[in-house]
């Protein structure tokens, strides 16, 4: 566990700057909330860097969409 954050009454949370120095998080950066279930229930969240995902999901189905494409 990194730290421990507080939601306000707006549903807004403050990353720790410890935790945001240690991720490369800065001002205007865009993070992906991804939801986790576990037999039916939310149990998880997990954030990452909005480009580090849109990356992920380019590597794994890229070369699936273009064989798609040329069949």
């Amino acid at each position: 566990m990194e730290a421990v954050v507080a939601v306000d009454g707006r549903g807004q949370m403050v990353l720790p700057k410890e935790v945001r120095e240690m991720f490369g998080v800065n001002a205007g950066d865009k993070l992906a909330l991804v939801s986790w279930t576990r037999g039916g229930e939310p149990c998880c969240l997990t954030l990452t860097k909005a480009g580090d995902l849109a990356e992920a999901v380019r590597s794994a189905y890229g070369p699936i969409l273009k064989d798609l494409i040329r069949a």
